[in-house]
């Protein structure tokens, strides 16, 4: 979150607990647990099949899709 706080330059982000969170995934219909577990997954398909990544790291990759959004 810090990285996408940077890359659209909001200086401040506000916690958002998981009881503020489920009433509005409910609504979404979509699982709290999505939004609040994190998982580290590594792409190895793509990359044995020769995929290479123009933005292998995270906040470059944010940066450059909120640089390509209209305004």
């Amino acid at each position: 979150m810090a990285g996408l706080r940077r890359a659209v330059r909001m200086p401040v982000g506000l916690p958002a607990p998981r009881w503020l969170l489920e009433p509005a995934l409910w609504v979404l219909r979509n699982e709290a647990e999505l939004v609040l577990k994190s998982r580290w997954v590594l792409p190895e398909r793509l990359t044995a099949a020769g995929y290479t990544f123009r933005r292998p790291e995270l906040v470059p990759a944010l940066v450059d899709a909120v640089r390509r959004q209209p305004r």
